[in-house]
């Protein structure tokens, strides 16, 4: 395989194992990732997780606040690198800087386009309740992950699949993908499809989008729950106090009982709740101020008083 020359973008730990792939078999000529940014109850500058893999490799590392400033536009038309690859960057790009590399600008994209193109294409699927999604190469345009596509790979989701399985599935998934399609523009042998205009989207999450109406299906609720596990997080509150849900399973359980009513909360047997049509176990959550744990364990030293009601 030729050993193009690359400019890396990406900021998330999604993105690393592209970038790790790339270092092994092309030449990283720079990184570039979005700045840091506080976390943590210190709000302590922290670098992204793409830059601290670079830092450790020596690998130069740029984080320009925007991308498409004359600036830094000109530092890149500098570099005259073969190829940029992109992975969930954070930025759009002008089409001045799609119009830099001579092989053009690869997007590996966490979804079997053209469905859910976006920001947020693996909480979507699961959220959704879709039973697969995958990875999808594309050659960059100037629309929103509306380009050219060039290789795709399938990844199950099952009933109890979660947001965090999908991620760790396709991170990995997405690295083979890269590797392949760039081995198929060396030969010359790599073929664009392109993108129909029918399309769904997928947008960013909100601080909204994890609030659980508990009138909906168990089954809806249950797709919210394991699509937002591991990050942010479904929640209810109860009295005022706000509980995030990780787990839950469908019973086939049906009741009369109003929507978010405690149907059972004993330690042996766990924590039942009624959702639309039938009763959803909550099998793991996370009280205020508190670490997640399992419902038998939660309600080993609090109680939730059966006919209690979340809203």
């Amino acid at each position: 395989m030729k050993k193009f020359r690359v400019v890396f973008m990406g900021t998330p730990e999604f993105a690393v194992p592209c970038l790790a792939a790339l270092h092994e078999q092309c030449e990283v000529m720079a990184v570039i990732t979005q700045p840091d940014k506080p976390r943590g109850r210190g709000q302590k500058m922290m670098p992204s997780p793409v830059k601290a893999w670079a830092v450790e490799h020596d690998l130069p590392v740029y984080q320009p606040e925007k991308i498409k400033t004359e600036e830094f536009t000109a530092k890149l038309e500098e570099m005259k690198p073969d190829l940029m690859v992109v992975v969930a960057f954070g930025q759009i790009l002008s089409q001045r800087i799609l119009d830099i590399p001579e092989y053009g600008c690869i997007n590996v994209h966490a979804s079997l386009l053209p469905r859910y193109r976006g920001a947020a294409p693996m909480q979507w699927c699961v959220i959704n309740g879709e039973e697969k999604t995958g990875v999808t190469t594309m050659f960059m345009d100037a629309g929103l992950d509306t380009g050219d596509m060039l290789l795709k790979a399938e990844f199950p989701i099952g009933e109890d699949t979660t947001l965090e399985e999908v991620h760790d599935g396709l991170m990995g998934m997405g690295a083979k993908v890269l590797m392949d399609t760039l081995k198929k523009l060396s030969d010359g042998t790599l073929t664009r499809t392109p993108q129909p205009e029918e399309s769904n989207y997928a947008p960013m999450l909100t601080k909204t989008t994890g609030l659980i109406d508990w009138s909906k299906s168990a089954q809806e609720v249950h797709n919210l729950v394991r699509g937002l596990n591991s990050w942010p997080g479904a929640y209810t509150s109860l009295d005022g106090a706000k509980y995030k849900i990780w787990r839950t399973r469908r019973t086939g359980e049906r009741t009369t009982a109003l929507a978010g009513t405690v149907v059972r909360a004993d330690k042996k047997t766990g924590l039942f709740v009624a959702a639309g049509d039938e009763v959803l176990e909550i099998l793991e959550l996370q009280a205020p101020g508190k670490k997640k744990m399992g419902a038998a364990d939660y309600l080993n030293g609090h109680g939730f008083a059966a006919g209690a009601k979340f809203d």
